[in-house]
């Protein structure tokens, strides 16, 4: 949530003031608040105090961007229809046979995921006749 807002300031004091106002608008106390590796958030949070564990990395603010991976799936699968009708109904009946023909690998062996592949499509095959 902290790199989506844009402060003209950046230093501690600007950061400090900007984690206190976003904190007491959170109904709950932050188990750990993830920024950047900018000098002066870390800084920050030691003032704000010793209850907040400030996690950085490359990756540990990327919640947002995880969380629309299915949907931006779906947006680059509909860019090669015409319009958003036959994209969605050719999708969510092709949601209906990949849920059902793809079989996860896991821990199955070789052959059982062959036989449990063969069973799905042939379950498949069934349907689509009926």
């Amino acid at each position: 949530m902290l790199d989506i807002r844009v402060r003209s300031k950046r230093g501690r004091k600007a950061a400090l003031k900007f984690l206190r106002k976003l904190v007491k608008r959170l109904a709950y106390v932050p188990d750990a608040i993830a920024t950047d590796r900018l000098w002066f958030f870390s800084a920050a949070i030691r003032n704000l105090g010793p209850a907040e564990r400030h996690v950085t990395g490359g990756r540990s603010n990327n919640r947002a961007k995880v969380s629309h991976q299915p949907t931006r799936r779906r947006e680059w699968q509909q860019i090669r229809f015409k319009s958003p009708g036959s994209a969605q109904r050719c999708l969510s009946s092709h949601a209906a046979i990949a849920n059902h023909v793809n079989v996860q690998r896991h821990l199955s062996s070789r052959r059982t995921l062959q036989t449990l592949g063969a069973r799905a499509m042939a379950d498949w095959r069934e349907i689509v006749a009926a």
